[in-house]
């Protein structure tokens, strides 16, 4: 139901920007978000956008990163900016979701993954 897309390698300093996008016949999406999980690490989460678009960012991507969606086309979208090497990880989109005739239910995206050299 989500797919998530934009992923690559890029230099420190660089941008690069993710899509989500949630298909499916008329799904509703409610809060979605972006997760992510370095080698080792737990998966984090990196900022979220409620439906309205209140956003709530990681401290580690505060004034670097901007999440936004489309309602329409039901699409997220995070904007990388002043990319670190530390951002290197798998990025994963998540979202509530609700399929026409369906249930509310809390999906992921298969993973992009994000590498920033030094």
């Amino acid at each position: 139901q989500l797919q998530a897309s934009g992923g690559g390698l890029v230099q420190a300093g660089g941008s690069l920007r993710l899509s989500c996008a949630a298909s499916g016949s008329l799904i509703s999406v409610n809060n979605m978000a972006w997760y992510r999980q370095a080698p080792g690490n737990h998966r984090e989460l990196v900022a979220r956008i409620t439906s309205v678009g209140v956003t709530t960012y990681a401290d580690s991507v505060k004034g670097r990163f901007t999440i936004s969606r489309d309602n329409a086309e039901n699409t997220m979208y995070l904007q990388m900016s002043t990319l670190e090497p530390g951002d290197t990880a798998v990025y994963y989109c998540n979202a509530d979701v609700r399929p026409s005739g369906g249930t509310w239910n809390n999906a992921w995206g298969e993973g992009t993954q994000v590498t920033v050299s030094s």
